[in-house]
């Protein structure tokens, strides 16, 4: 350990010695009254890609654009130096002769990592690059800390997740993601809107934790002196709205989760939520398949994907398939052909399959767990799958033709759960029992199951009419769009436990 230090002791002075370098050029700058942080404001009309684009017709002419200065090349008369914008990066060409003295001495001084607004004209070098030659240089503000040199690769993904403001600098190409990000949530806005749906938003602080199982973070209200529960979903809320007669209501905002955070999970997370009245899980399963096959196609040009390690044909038509059906093709096990709940779980666990403690031992939770244990992954391509046991939908309404599932559906692609879906349960008296179900699986120490919400009761006392709901994760649908292998690279900040 002693070596180590004095290994790191120069490295540290060094480092020290280059921020305090940087100040002293700081305080030059401000004792000369060219203080950089002074400047509120700098005109720009162009950036590197658009002066690329359309660099025939610009050559020759004058450009004011702004950016960071990431390299710097010659100290003599000329130098060179690239400038990142926005939409890329562009050479600079500055010559002593072309500019005020004093300026350019002061440009010289700049370091990389400077932001900088520059004017200038347009023009190709002797070597053929599109350039700007330089004619003034203004300082808009200092970089009092140097840009690693080297900051992608695995050894460094905590701290570009820590630093993304550093990762966006330095790895322009990680900006994509986000631009996809983006464009994809606009999809889906203008996707519900033109279907008739309207946006709404929803308490995130409630008194009761509701609408899905997952363990809640609990927060204090100071003035009316209550804990309340940031929400793990806003199913209940939507549902309300129906039940008031907005038909078509949909929500993309933040939910939150106390869980393990590992590649698929961040504790917060969001979804699109929308909710249809007098439409089914049926309907569902259209409205999603054609909104995420039709992203790709607008995003990207073609229903042909990539993500993790599977090409993925994204091309509508998925197959949908009941969970019973699942487990009996890739475990072998026909459920609809066992009558008892001690049958199941012995069928279970003779596949190597255990129910959660917390868990009651029946028919509906064997199933389940078969397919959460054995059977989701291997599910590669998109797969709708169908028909859930009632044990694991209690907002879910029964299927007609067989009380023990509901029409529920979840959407899986590369061993991934990107939706969830159901035709939803409108019958107040049976969604009390299962809310008392669901109290007693807490009180056995379930902390993911749900509560009892009387007032949601009694809105369905009022009357809801028969609605199809579905709740996408656009993380995941993110992660699938950019090929990204964890959901912290499609997430600007995501949650991080602090270094101390």
């Amino acid at each position: 350990m002693a070596e180590q230090k004095n290994n790191a002791a120069p490295q540290e002075q060094n480092l020290s010695q280059l921020l305090q370098i940087r100040r002293d050029k700081l305080t030059e700058l401000q004792q000369g009254g060219n203080d950089p942080f002074q400047i509120t404001k700098y005109e720009v009309d162009n950036d590197s890609a658009n002066i690329k684009a359309n660099f025939d017709a610009l050559e020759g002419k004058k450009v004011s654009l702004a950016g960071r200065l990431m390299s710097k090349r010659g100290m003599g008369k000329v130098s060179f130096c690239d400038l990142q914008d926005k939409s890329g990066r562009i050479q600079l060409y500055a010559r002593k002769d072309d500019m005020d003295e004093e300026e350019y001495n002061r440009f010289k001084k700049y370091d990389i990592g400077d932001i900088v607004g520059v004017q200038g004209e347009v023009f190709r070098t002797q070597r053929g690059e599109m350039s700007v030659r330089a004619e003034h240089v203004t300082l808009l503000s200092k970089s009092l800390l140097p840009l690693p040199e080297k900051f992608h690769g695995l050894t460094n993904t905590e701290l570009r997740y820590r630093q993304r403001y550093v990762d966006l600098i330095v790895n322009p190409e990680v900006k994509r993601n986000f631009i996809i990000r983006s464009q994809f949530i606009k999809h889906v806005r203008n996707f519900m809107d033109n279907r008739g749906f309207m946006e709404v938003e929803t308490p995130v602080l409630n008194t009761i934790s509701g609408g899905a199982t997952a363990r809640p973070f609990i927060t204090h209200h100071n003035s009316l002196d209550i804990d309340m529960y940031m929400r793990i979903a806003t199913e209940l809320p939507l549902k309300r709205l129906i039940v008031g007669g907005m038909d078509r209501v949909y929500e993309i905002g933040r939910i939150f989760r106390s869980e393990g955070m590992d590649p698929k999970h961040n504790p917060e997370f969001t979804t699109v939520e929308l909710y249809e009245a007098y439409a089914d899980f049926n309907d569902m399963m259209d409205l999603f398949e054609e909104l995420l096959s039709s992203a790709a196609k607008e995003i990207l040009g073609t229903y042909q994907v990539q993500w993790q390690g599977e090409d993925i044909d994204l091309t509508p038509g998925w197959p949908r398939m009941p969970m019973h059906e699942a487990v009996k093709k890739y475990c072998g096990i026909d459920f609809m052909a066992i009558t008892s709940d001690e049958e199941a779980v012995a069928a279970a666990k003779s596949i190597g399959v255990e129910l959660p403690e917390t868990a009651d031992k029946t028919w509906g939770n064997a199933l389940y767990e078969c397919f959460d244990q054995k059977v989701e992954e291997k599910l590669i391509q998109p797969t709708f799958i169908t028909m859930h046991p009632v044990d694991v939908s209690p907002l879910a309404k029964r299927s007609p033709s067989d009380p023990r599932l509901t029409e529920r559906f979840e959407l899986f692609i590369c061993h991934s759960e990107m939706g969830n879906a159901f035709s939803e349960l409108n019958d107040p008296i049976d969604q009390r029992r299962r809310f008392q179900k669901q109290v007693e699986l807490r009180d056995k120490g379930d902390d993911e199951a749900g509560m009892m919400d009387e007032d949601f009761l009694t809105a369905l006392e009022y009357g809801m009419p028969p609605t199809g709901g579905l709740g996408i994760g656009i993380d995941r649908c993110v992660m699938l769009l950019t090929n990204s292998d964890s959901i912290r690279e499609v997430i600007l900040f995501p949650t991080m436990k602090p270094l101390d």
